[in-house]
């Protein structure tokens, strides 16, 4: 991504458009997710239901901290070992964010990608951006733009391509409000190399 389109996506987003970027996963489409209008265009362009809530990426500790209510010692052995990677930690949000964004659950799911392109795009923009997997509510996360353009014709203002993606499945989900931790999602990182740090709840 050259600086000249990083910008472009920076300000597409904090404009509260739709960008479409590669992770370490799969594409995904990112927006403010600071913004309620912006989420729920998200929404729409998805066709997702109004009471799923959205993860976002952070680009470091200090934007995370903006987001979550609390850091507990647990998250912060986790973030040591797996960030910038594929695992969402959910937390207690703060009330100032968006109720779609949370579903009005008062969580909040977030990581940093190691994906480069990813991390600068959310580096760029200043705020957390919004990580739903670019395609329609119910169809396969996509692995290349030609994927995404066939999914959006419309409606995706910029793709920041990065080729064909490796990723298989998409980032583990662990929520880190209850105790002991729950494993919402089994992703990318296995539930065994999670439970060396910290207990999980059995299934």
């Amino acid at each position: 991504m050259n600086p000249a389109e990083a910008e472009l996506a920076a300000e597409l987003i904090r404009s509260g458009r739709i960008v479409a970027y590669p992770t370490e996963t799969f594409y995904g489409l990112g927006t403010d997710a600071l913004s309620s209008p912006a989420v729920e265009n998200l929404f729409v362009l998805k066709g997702r239901e109004p009471g799923k809530p959205i993860p976002v990426l952070v680009a470091d500790r200090e934007m995370l901290e903006k987001i979550a209510l609390r850091v507990e010692r647990r998250a912060e052995t986790l973030i040591r070992k797996f960030w910038p990677g594929p695992l969402t930690l959910i937390f207690r949000a703060r009330k100032t964010l968006p109720a779609n964004l949370t579903a009005s659950t008062g969580k909040i799911g977030a990581r940093i990608s190691s994906h480069p392109l990813a991390l600068q795009l959310c580096r760029q923009a200043g705020r957390p951006v919004t990580t739903t997997s670019a395609n329609p509510a119910g169809k396969t996360p996509p692995r290349s733009p030609a994927q995404v353009k066939r999914y959006f014709p419309a409606g995706v203002d910029l793709i920041l391509e990065a080729g064909r993606l490796a990723g298989k499945k998409g980032s583990t989900v662990l929520d880190l409000t209850v105790h002991p931790a729950l494993l919402i999602r089994e992703g990318a990182i296995p539930r065994e190399k999670l439970e060396i740090f910290i207990p999980i709840a059995k299934p």
